[in-house]
């Protein structure tokens, strides 16, 4: 835990809040099948520290943060939980369109504490204010979440994705369609994905 501490410079309380979330993704999964048995093996790596790494991209003046398909709450959970620490001001949403996964977030909210708001509804349903930054991951593709995000952009808005290893592919489709900026990261959990940094987005 402590190569964690000295990375992120959260404090002692923050790592056992991810340890409980982390056990009760685990106890919940058991019967709601959260996240994939083989990844769940590895969770701490699998989902806590590779969701954790996005913290790296949201600044304290970022006010409104969506993620979408938020699913066992990663990384939007996880970014709740560090975020009393390092950035307070940030008001997280977490949309989620399947009931027993809105069920566990809203449980984790109560348990943990966090000033989180959960909706339980469809993307292509909402009508909510620009966001500074979107985050999802696992969710689809590149080209369906620059679609899904669209109507939450201004053009300081912020997209933040974690990508598998064809990211490229992913990268390739969407710029067929959207113009838009991008830079991306190694992620530290998984040589072969990416973390997309995407901004300035507008279609073709």
């Amino acid at each position: 835990m402590m190569d964690i501490l000295k990375e992120y410079n959260v404090s002692r309380e923050t790592i056992l809040s991810l340890e409980k979330f982390q056990n009760m993704v685990l106890e919940w999964n058991n019967c709601f099948n959260l996240i994939s048995k083989s990844s769940a093996e590895n969770i701490w790596e699998r989902h806590i520290l590779d969701s954790l790494q996005l913290c790296a991209f949201i600044s304290k003046k970022n006010r409104i943060l969506y993620d979408l398909g938020s699913g066992a709450g990663f990384p939007a959970i996880v970014l709740a939980i560090v975020g009393k620490q390092l950035f307070p001001e940030l008001k997280i949403s977490l949309i989620e369109s399947i009931s027993k996964k809105v069920k566990f977030l809203n449980e984790v909210k109560k348990e943990l504490e966090l000033n989180v708001n959960i909706i339980h509804d469809r993307i292509e349903n909402l009508k909510l204010p620009q966001a500074d930054i979107i985050t999802s991951r696992a969710l689809a593709s590149l080209e369906k979440l620059l679609n899904y995000t669209e109507p939450f952009c201004k053009k300081q808005t912020t997209l933040i994705f974690p990508k598998g290893e064809k990211w490229q592919e992913e990268v390739r489709e969407a710029e067929e369609k959207w113009l838009f900026n991008i830079d991306t990261y190694q992620s530290k959990t998984n040589e072969n994905s990416r973390i997309l940094k995407i901004n300035n987005v507008r279609r073709k």
